[in-house]
C-alpha cells in the first residue's frame, strides 16, 4: 500500500537528517517516558540543538503528529506483509501488530480521535489497510459479518490503553477480543 501521508519532513539532506534525528529521538522519548517528555530531551538525544527541534516541530503536537504517522506507515506495511496469508490469519497478524503499535505508544491511543488533517489522513490510512484484511476474513466466514474496521480499531485500542498485570493478562485479554470478532 503507497501510503500519501502529509509530513514536514525537509528536502535538503543536512536538514533530513537533524528531521529524521528528532523523529527517532521522539520515538523512543515516548517510549521510554511517554508523551511528556521534556522537548529538549529529545533534542538532547537527537544531537541537536533546542531551536533545531522548534524550527523542524513549532509545537508538541506537531512532534507527536510526525511520529505518529511514521509509525502508521509502518502499520499500513504490515497489512502488505500479511496480505498472503490465509484471511482469518493475516486478519488476526494485522491486529496484533495494530495492538503492539497501540500498546507500545500510549502518546498515540488519543491519536485515533483527534481532528487536525494529519491525524485524520492517519487514521484513514489505517482503515484502508485493515479493511482489506477485514473484509477477506468476512467473506472466508472467519471474522463476524456485522464488524466494520471501525468497531476493530475501537475495540482494540480500547483492549490496549488499560494496564495489565503482565504480558500473559494483555494476550489473554487480547485474544479474548479476537475471539469475540470471529465467525460463528
Amino acid at each position: 500500500m503507497v501510503l500519501e501521508l502529509p509530513s514536514r519532513r525537509p528536502k535538503r539532506a543536512d536538514a533530513r537528517r537533524n528531521f529524521d534525528a528528532l523523529v527517532a529521538a521522539a520515538r523512543d522519548a515516548f517510549a521510554d517516558q511517554g508523551a511528556h517528555v521534556s522537548l529538549e530531551d529529545v533534542a538532547r538525544r537527537a544531537g541537536v540543538s533546542i531551536a533545531t527541534l522548534y524550527r523542524n516541530f513549532p509545537t508538541r503536537e506537531d512532534l507527536v503528529e510526525e511520529v505518529h504517522r511514521d509509525e502508521v506507515e509502518a502499520l499500513c506495511r504490515a497489512a502488505d506483509d500479511v496480505a498472503d496469508l490465509e484471511p482469518w490469519e493475516a486478519f488476526a497478524a494485522w491486529l496484533e501488530r495494530f495492538a503492539e503499535y497501540i500498546g507500545t505508544k500510549q502518546a498515540f491511543s488519543e491519536a485515533l480521535n483527534r481532528t487536525t488533517e494529519g491525524f485524520q489522513a492517519c487514521r484513514r490510512a489505517m482503515r484502508e489497510a485493515g479493511e482489506p484484511l477485514l473484509r477477506r476474513a468476512q467473506e472466508a466466514g472467519a471474522a463476524r459479518p456485522e464488524a466494520t474496521i471501525d468497531d476493530v480499531l475501537r475495540l482494540i485500542s480500547g483492549v490496549c490503553a488499560v494496564e495489565y498485570v503482565d504480558e500473559a493478562q494483555r494476550r489473554r485479554v487480547f485474544g479474548f477480543a479476537l475471539a469475540g470478532l470471529r465467525g460463528r
